[in-house]
């Protein structure tokens, strides 16, 4: 608002001070009365101010209103009676909120044209369809309806059009043609999308449903920006220093490799990932652009563990396939009721879901030539195939199982849905390698304390 004043104390005739209007409110009741046409008592505060046109006192009108469904708001109004120049704009009376808001409304009739809306300086207004915009700060904030909007938008831009014809008539003209759409979108030539966007929380749009939801409206909250918080006038909070540690589990890290199917150049991906409940894994994947070929390897985050892993689950529900599962590279895996047993190193290690790694031991059984091609054994061949069709009943959910992962290293993984409570269909035992096992692993020869006590000089 560009005219301004104060209430000063002063008996009831004086120049500066109270209109009567103001003086008969009652004194008592909240200080921010529901807008609402109907409550007679809730009259505006008169302030006489100077008028910032001809410099002569005009009358500020201040009436303090709460928006249904949305907060306080002052609202004030300005009219000088000697050169006739207004002025009114709005105000929030509250804080600026925690969050950003951006208000998405589907304008498709008249009764969205007169939806409320309260408009702050620092809201940015959008109609996509139009490719129109008004920044944020070019306009004093505003009680409103959509209709109003866009008749204020109007008004803004046929404001300097006589000046435009005169000195640039090929901009007036295209100047002409938008207004002439915008007054299309006034008389519901077709729909239209308006987006009302501030950081500072406080605009608002009308909801005529309230309190159920409005399927043409949706409301959307969302942090601020540095820059945002800076335009506010808000003090951005330091950002955190990152860790070295921080940016490797953020980052996807790209190194050159070749294909190790058709040997060209290509690219691996590699990324730390937290499994819930779990540990961190390293999951890399290559993708050859020549070929097509795609692989993905997991690696354990961590150290090998002290004790061994073995999970036992029984496999009731096809639900049961959804579950997450990891397997490293030191896992066997064993299906008693198929008489299966993968080893070790067999399929790598793997991060996918327990239906993903059946269907791959599928592939693995049933792409193999010297298993189930022309020469291959008719007795072994039917063997596999009986295998492979129990398998998928497995998968499907049609026949029950055991499936046992055992891991030496103690690094593998399948995910407890009742987590943190324990799983009734799954069991984990923790037990100590054998030497066998250490063996294998290479952890007999492995000497991590008083390594360098041994070490002779060397000449």
């Amino acid at each position: 608002m560009s005219a301004s004043g104060a209430v000063q104390p002063g008996p009831p005739g004086a120049a500066v001070g109270p209109s009567p209007s103001a003086a008969g409110a009652p004194a008592t009741g909240p200080l921010f009365r529901p807008l609402s046409a109907e409550d007679e008592e809730q009259q505006p505060t008169e302030i006489e101010s100077l008028c910032m046109n001809c410099y002569r006192n005009g009358t500020t009108r201040l009436l303090l209103t709460k928006i249904p469904f949305f907060r306080e708001i002052i609202v004030s109004s300005f009219f000088c009676e000697h050169c006739g120049w207004n002025n009114t704009e709005i105000q929030s009376a509250g804080r600026i909120q925690d969050q950003g808001v951006r208000y998405t409304l589907t304008v498709r009739g008249q009764e969205d044209m007169n939806r409320e809306v309260v408009k702050t300086d620092s809201a940015t207004t959008r109609i996509p369809e139009l490719d129109f915009e008004i920044p944020a700060f070019s306009q004093k904030g505003a009680l409103t309806t959509v209709e109003g909007l866009i008749s204020r938008a109007i008004s803004g831009l046929e404001q300097d059009q006589p000046t435009r014809r005169a000195t640039e008539h090929a901009l007036a003209e295209r100047i002409d043609a938008f207004i002439s759409r915008l007054k299309d979108l006034k008389q519901m030539a077709s729909p239209f999308t308006l987006i009302i966007d501030d950081p500072s929380g406080n605009s608002f749009v009308e909801n005529p449903h309230a309190p159920q939801k409005d399927d043409a409206l949706v409301i959307t909250h969302y942090n601020r920006t540095p820059q945002q918080a800076e335009m506010l006038g808000l003090q951005a909070e330091a950002p955190e220093e990152k860790t070295e540690e921080d940016d490797l589990r953020n980052e996807v890290l790209q190194f050159n490799t070749n294909c190790p199917e058709c040997n060209a150049p290509a690219q691996t991906n590699m990324k730390l990932v937290q499994i819930p409940h779990f540990k961190e894994v390293i999951i890399m994947a290559t993708n050859c652009e020549n070929c097509g070929h795609r692989t993905n390897e997991v690696k354990s985050g961590g150290a090998v563990e002290p004790l061994g892993t073995k999970i036992i689950l029984h496999i009731t529900d096809p639900s049961d396939m959804t579950r997450d599962l990891l397997k490293s590279e030191t896992c066997s895996v064993e299906i008693p009721e198929l008489e299966f047993e993968l080893g070790m190193a067999v399929l790598g290690g793997k991060f996918t879901t327990l239906e993903g790694l059946l269907k791959d031991i599928r592939e693995l059984v049933t792409k193999n030539p010297f298993t189930l091609g022309d020469s291959s054994n008719p007795d072994q061949s039917e063997k596999l195939q009986e295998f492979s069709q129990k398998l998928d009943q497995i998968i499907e959910g049609k026949m029950k199982a055991h499936f046992i992962m055992d891991d030496p290293a103690g690094n593998s993984y399948l995910q407890n849905v009742y987590a943190p409570e324990d799983d009734p269909e799954m069991k984990v035992e923790r037990y100590k390698r054998t030497f066998d096992q250490n063996e294998e692993l290479g952890l007999n020869d492995m000497k991590t304390e008083g390594y360098e006590a041994g070490l002779a000089p060397q000449r």
